[in-house]
């Protein structure tokens, strides 16, 4: 990551214009900056203005008010050959190119840098070349675009859009139709293009520990009409994740590093959960799923976890009624039986747990 910006917001205003009509101001006072060599993920809720903003920053739609600024020059000032060198874009709709092959949807990456003639030279061949092996494409080079999977569709566009040597990559939900493993494929893919192209990488995403876990600078869309931009730590240690996502019943975990629904917990309900590393872990889950809460060592309940697939537990404790001591293997029967301990005798449950 070096210390140059290349793209950059300055006091935007991002809204709608319509005819007769007065214009509808979306966010305002933004003030961002894309450095080159950086992953930059686009977060907020549904309807905060991502989408908005992310049209103003590559063109598509003038800013009601400020600049943005590619390579320090006013975007709207630019052809849409000039920004097209310097600026691609992949949209997360599928793009129908007909019966392509992949390394001819690659080559259309090319275009801004042809002559009329549309003549191919040995530059763009090479930067073909090079686009489909960053993207991890190369073996796919031969094959019909319609004939790929999701994720294969998705980094044969980023190919397209590397073959545009662009100093800015912008993505619009990237991962939005793709399984966990592709997702993660993608995410490694994205960090090492930082380092390879040195480009400016930014995306919107609504996947919220990918965004703090990969990206070096979160622009983080609140409900108030600003965009705030910092390190993921910064923005989750400062309480600015949890105040634009934390709902009802909702907050953020700090290991897991993303917004969990809070437990609905029995009052009372805690046990103190001994076990080593992974079976302890998922030991806690099953206890928070079934409605209880971990505890520390003065808590009257203790369950006892023991490695082994499924693992084996047991509930037991000082001074604990007979009805909730048990044991037994899996957690599946680990929840039914302090769920049953919670709700089978409602009355008695204040009794059994004091």
């Amino acid at each position: 990551m070096s210390d140059t910006t290349v793209l950059a917001a300055v006091d935007v205003s991002a809204g709608y214009r319509k005819r007769r009509r007065p214009a509808t101001t979306v966010l305002s006072e933004v003030n961002l900056s894309a450095r080159a060599g950086e992953l930059i993920t686009l977060i907020g809720p549904n309807g905060a203005g991502k989408s908005t903003l992310l049209r103003t920053l590559v063109g598509a739609q003038p800013p009601l008010g400020g600049q943005v600024l590619l390579d320090g020059t006013d975007i709207t000032t630019l052809s849409p050959r000039r920004r097209a060198r310097r600026l691609a874009v992949t949209l997360t709709e599928p793009v129908d190119v007909g019966l392509m092959s992949v390394e001819a949807v690659v080559t259309l990456g090319r275009l801004p840098y042809r002559s009329w003639l549309g003549r191919e030279n040995d530059h763009d061949r090479l930067a073909v070349d090079r686009a489909l092996a960053d993207a991890g494409v190369e073996d796919l080079r031969d094959r019909m675009l319609s004939d790929l999977s999701d994720g294969e569709r998705q980094r044969v566009m980023v190919a397209r859009a590397l073959a545009q040597e662009p100093a800015v990559l912008v993505l619009d939900e990237p991962t939005a139709f793709l399984d966990v493993a592709r997702r993660i494929e993608l995410a490694a893919m994205l960090t090492r293009l930082t380092v390879t192209t040195n480009a400016a990488i930014v995306l919107s995403t609504h996947d919220l520990g990918f965004a703090l876990r990969r990206a070096d600078q979160v622009w983080l869309v609140g409900n108030d009409s600003t965009v705030t931009a910092a390190a993921p730590e910064d923005l989750a240690y400062s309480g600015a994740i949890t105040e634009t996502f934390a709902g009802t019943n909702m907050s953020f975990d700090d290991a897991a590093a993303t917004i969990v629904v809070a437990d609905d917990a029995v009052p009372g309900a805690t046990v103190h959960v001994t076990g080593d590393g992974r079976q302890r872990q998922w030991a806690e889950h099953a206890v928070r799923r079934a409605g209880w809460a971990p505890a520390g060592d003065g808590c009257r309940h203790v369950l006892s976890v023991e490695p082994g697939t499924p693992c084996r537990w047991r509930l037991d404790g000082t001074g604990v009624p007979d009805a909730t001591r048990a044991e037994g293997v899996g957690f599946d029967s680990l929840v039914g039986h302090l769920r049953g301990c919670a709700t089978a005798v409602p009355e008695a449950l204040d009794a059994r747990l004091s």
